[in-house]
C-alpha cells in the first residue's frame, strides 16, 4: 500500500495495515479552572468523532505548581480556592475511574466556563448532581488528607513537560507537550486535522515548541 502524503490519510491507513483496532490513548492533565484546558479538551472530545482515539482526563493542579511562587494577591486568592475542586476530581478518579472523571470535568467545565458560574464548593455540588455522583464527595475538597496523592498525579503529567509551562498538558506517543492553545476549539474533519499534526511532532525527538503571542480569550461555542 502507498501511503498519501495526507497525514489523516497515513494514519487510518497505517491502522489497517497493523490491524490496529484499539484507540490511541490521548492523555490531558487540566486543572478545571484553566479556561484554555478546557478549550483543549473539548477539541479532544471532538476529535475522538473523527478519529480513533480514546481521551483520558487527568488531574494536575495550578495550586499545586504555584505553591511557594510570589503572585499577585487576585491570583493568589484564585490558587488558594482552586485547591477544592482539583481534590474532589481526584477522589472521583480514584473511586469511580477516569471515564467518570471526564463526566465530571465535562460537567464542571460547562459551568465555570461558558456558564460563568462562581468557582464555589456550591458549583461543584451542582456538577456531581449533574453525573449521578453522591455529595459526599465535597468532603475531599476540604480536607487535604490526599494532597500526596494529588502532587503525584500533577507531577505524573507535569514532570515530563518541564517547568516553563501550565495547563493543558497532552501526554501522547510517548511525549509530553504543552497545549495546543487554541480558540475556539474545531469541529468536525478540522479538529481531526489538528490532531494528526499535533501527533506528528511528537515523533520528532527534538520537537520543543510552535507560539505566537494570543490576541483573543477563550471564545465558548
Amino acid at each position: 500500500m502507498t501511503l498519501s502524503h495526507e497525514p489523516w490519510v497515513q494514519w487510518d491507513a497505517v491502522a489497517t495495515m497493523t490491524g490496529m483496532t484499539t484507540p490511541v490513548k490521548v492523555q490531558l492533565w487540566f486543572d478545571p479552572m484553566c479556561p484554555w484546558a478546557w478549550m483543549t479538551s473539548r477539541w479532544l472530545v471532538e476529535v475522538a468523532t473523527v478519529r480513533d482515539i480514546d481521551p483520558v482526563f487527568r488531574v494536575m493542579s495550578l495550586s499545586v505548581l504555584n505553591e511557594g511562587r510570589d503572585l499577585p494577591e487576585d491570583y493568589r486568592k484564585s490558587m488558594d480556592e482552586g485547591w477544592f475542586a482539583v481534590r474532589v476530581c481526584l477522589a472521583i478518579e480514584q473511586q469511580y475511574g477516569s471515564a467518570k472523571l471526564g463526566e465530571f470535568y465535562t460537567a464542571l467545565g460547562t459551568r465555570y466556563h461558558p456558564g460563568e458560574e462562581p468557582r464555589t464548593p456550591e458549583t461543584v455540588a451542582k456538577a456531581l448532581a449533574d453525573v449521578g455522583l453522591p455529595e459526599d464527595l465535597l468532603a475531599a475538597g476540604d480536607t487535604d488528607a490526599n494532597d500526596e496523592a494529588l502532587r503525584a498525579s500533577h507531577h505524573e503529567g507535569m514532570d515530563p513537560v518541564g517547568d516553563d509551562v501550565g495547563t493543558p498538558v497532552i501526554h501522547l506517543n510517548g511525549k509530553a507537550l504543552f497545549g495546543p492553545v487554541i480558540t475556539p476549539a474545531p469541529k468536525g474533519e478540522q479538529a481531526g486535522r489538528l490532531f494528526d499534526g499535533f501527533a506528528l511532532v511528537t515523533e520528532y525527538d527534538g520537537f520543543y515548541e510552535l507560539k505566537r503571542t494570543r490576541t483573543v480569550g477563550p471564545i465558548f461555542d
